[in-house]
């Protein structure tokens, strides 16, 4: 898949298979994380792999909209300093993130990002250190409908381009 072509496609998918992630492919998807470009190279990001069952429930719980992450056969949690300390902190993870997503799309395996809204519950369920912060997770796995696919065409409801993008000046 070229990568024009998986930013036109991909999509957010919230259901999944019951069925977990080749280990191979879960080490593709955090190397692509890993690989992020980001400001001065600072790479501000650590990622914790989730797979457990229970661990992904507790997850899912932590914010209003995060209930995928339960049903993901992989959750991964971002963490970083907090973002008052550096202004591209955020960026850069998305960055991150974003690239994990592309690379799990183009091998079949879909995705969607989860705001978590507790992340002091969220620091005593996955250990990360205080002086780190958690503000996004990302739940993965094979999508349950096969009609969702990487090679389809998003759907429509993206703003036209001429709403979006100026030339010059506003």
């Amino acid at each position: 898949m070229q990568v024009y072509e998986a930013i036109r496609s991909k999509r957010a998918v919230r259901t999944f298979q019951d069925r977990p992630i080749p280990e191979e492919q879960v080490q593709r998807i955090l190397n692509a994380g890993r690989l992020a470009q980001s400001a001065k190279n600072m790479q501000p990001w650590h990622f914790i792999a989730i797979q457990d069952r229970a661990a992904l429930q507790a997850l899912s719980e932590l914010g209003h909209f995060a209930g995928h992450l339960a049903g993901a056969a992989l959750g991964i949690a971002l963490i970083t300093p907090p973002p008052s300390q550096r202004f591209s902190v955020m960026f850069d993870t998305g960055q991150a993130a974003a690239y994990m997503q592309l690379a799990a799309w183009e091998m079949g395996i879909v995705s969607c990002p989860a705001t978590i809204y507790q992340p002091e519950a969220a620091r005593d369920l996955l250990g990360f250190p205080e002086d780190m912060e958690i503000n996004v997770a990302l739940s993965f796995g094979f999508p349950t409908d096969e009609a969702v696919s990487p090679r389809k065409a998003r759907k429509e409801g993206r703003r036209a381009f001429n709403e979006v993008v100026h030339f010059e000046r506003w």
